[in-house]
C-alpha cells in the first residue's frame, strides 16, 4: 500500500530529526509551510524553547505577493531577528519537505542575510 504525502513526511522528518539537534550553540531552524502560509522558527532543542520565530501569517509586507516571494522575505526577516538575538548559526530542518520551491527560496534568503548553515 502506499503511504500518503502527511506518512511519507513524516517518516522523512523522522530520518532528518535523528541526526539534527538544535543546542545552544548552534540552535535549530524548522520550516513549516502550509497552503497559503510559510513559518519558520530558531529551536534551541536541549532547553525546548524557540528563541525566535517568523511567519508570513498577518505580515503586511507578504502580503499580495507570490508564496515564493513571502519565503524570500520571511527568510530575511528570520536572519534578521537571529541577528538582533545574537544568533548567527544554525542547523537548517527542511522539516521533511524537499528542498525546492519555497523552503529553498526561505533559506537562500536567510543565508544571504547572515545566517550561516
Amino acid at each position: 500500500m502506499a503511504l500518503s504525502k502527511l506518512q511519507r513526511r513524516t517518516r522523512i522528518k523522522k530520518r532528518i530529526r535523528k541526526n539534527i539537534t538544535g543546542t545552544t550553540e548552534t540552535p535549530r531552524l524548522t520550516v513549516f509551510r502550509s497552503n497559503k502560509e510559510i513559518y519558520a522558527q530558531i529551536i534551541n532543542d536541549l532547553d525546548g524553547k524557540t528563541l525566535v520565530a517568523a511567519s508570513s501569517l498577518g505580515d503586511k509586507a507578504t502580503k499580495g505577493s507570490s508564496k515564493i516571494d513571502q519565503a524570500s522575505k520571511i527568510g530575511k526577516k528570520i536572519a534578521e531577528v537571529a541577528a538582533a538575538a545574537g544568533l548567527n548559526e544554525v542547523v537548517f530542518d527542511r522539516n521533511g519537505y524537499l528542498y525546492h520551491g519555497r523552503v529553498k527560496a526561505l533559506a537562500e534568503a536567510a543565508r544571504e542575510n547572515g545566517l550561516k548553515f
